[in-house]
């Protein structure tokens, strides 16, 4: 396949065109108030199948359903309770993953062959253009090769995917930057499978209380491998808030520090600040692309400063761990 085609999202035209391809069995890369995601119609296994083809990504992983309205809802999930409407309620559209028992017309490519289903409606408008105009649910996956660092801009998936997709729609930068929080509503209590900007605190608040990030042996949702959102470089998270990296000598190093350093540290030859005030969402719209940015430079090693597990920073800290995964981690 040669080069993808990039167009602006902003354009109606784009659109319409994006939704051709969609139906057509293709692959469009389009943004999300999360990251970009790779899209093809969900109801199509051929057309699924080429998303994990692109992606290199493993067949036991399963993808996210996205939609445009909650009448889709009945196309895809079998059982859909007064909590899971709830939930729906309070964070749709947006940057929220819920899984629910799926309908047997689901491919079962989607969901690795699981019999759940993860959806979301996502809440940026080209997104929901794109899902209205296809008239079809678009399965999505980051648009990116599978492990590495996911895409919060158009350029970024040019760069990783750009001879593999059919078309990119460039939206600009995401507003969030990290992946959407998952929450699985399939057993006796719902769980928090992956965080994600709408934080624990905020779900208890709707529906109650909510178990805590899942450990489990199978995959039952995105981004629950040990190693995931990785750089090429090894990265190491120091351990605790202002310790400092014990820096091997002619060690070529970069550091992510999530708020501006109080002075210059010459043991690194770049530093990257994710918040200079260190705001949590700042640092969540930053961090795939300041990973990428040190990744480009070809260090030895990356250190990244870890943040409190409160709120936005249990997302940004699982994140991390899983890029740093299998590295140690350095006091």
């Amino acid at each position: 396949m040669s080069q993808a085609q990039v167009l602006p999202a902003s354009d109606p035209k784009s659109i319409r065109f994006a939704a051709e391809i969609i139906r057509g069995g293709g692959l469009v890369a389009f943004p999300t108030e999360t990251v970009y995601g790779l899209g093809a119609d969900a109801l199509n296994p051929e057309a699924v199948a080429k998303i994990f083809e692109a992606k290199q990504r493993p067949s036991f992983d399963p993808l996210i359903v996205h939609i445009a309205n909650r009448e889709a809802l009945d196309l895809l999930a079998q059982v859909i309770s007064p909590i899971d409407h709830r939930l729906m309620d309070a964070f749709w559209p947006g940057p929220l993953t819920v899984v629910l028992p799926k309908r047997e017309n689901v491919p079962d490519i989607v969901t690795a062959g699981l019999r759940t289903i993860a959806i979301r409606m996502p809440a940026h408008p080209v997104a929901q253009a794109l899902i209205r105009e296809a008239g079809v649910p678009i399965a999505a996956p980051s648009a990116n090769p599978f492990g590495y660092v996911s895409p919060t801009c158009a350029e970024h998936v040019l760069d990783g995917l750009g001879d593999r997709v059919d078309l990119i729609l460039d939206g600009g930068p995401c507003l969030i930057g990290v992946e959407s929080t998952i929450v699985s509503m399939v057993g006796a209590w719902p769980e928090l499978l992956r965080p994600g900007s709408i934080t624990l605190a905020e779900i208890q608040e709707v529906i109650g209380p909510i178990m805590s990030v899942a450990v489990s042996q199978t995959v039952v949702a995105p981004g629950q491998l040990p190693r995931h959102y990785a750089t090429q470089t090894p990265v190491t998270i120091l351990g605790a808030q202002g310790a400092r990296p014990a820096v091997e000598e002619q060690e070529r190093a970069g550091l992510l520090a999530m708020s501006a350093p109080s002075h210059l540290d010459g043991r690194f030859s770049a530093i990257e600040v994710l918040s200079p005030t260190g705001d949590l969402r700042e640092a969540a719209r930053n961090l795939f692309a300041a990973l990428r940015r040190l990744d480009a430079l070809g260090f030895d090693r990356l250190y990244a400063e870890p943040c409190d597990e409160q709120g936005l920073g249990l997302a940004i800290m699982d994140r991390l761990r899983r890029c740093a995964s299998p590295n140690q981690f350095k006091a």
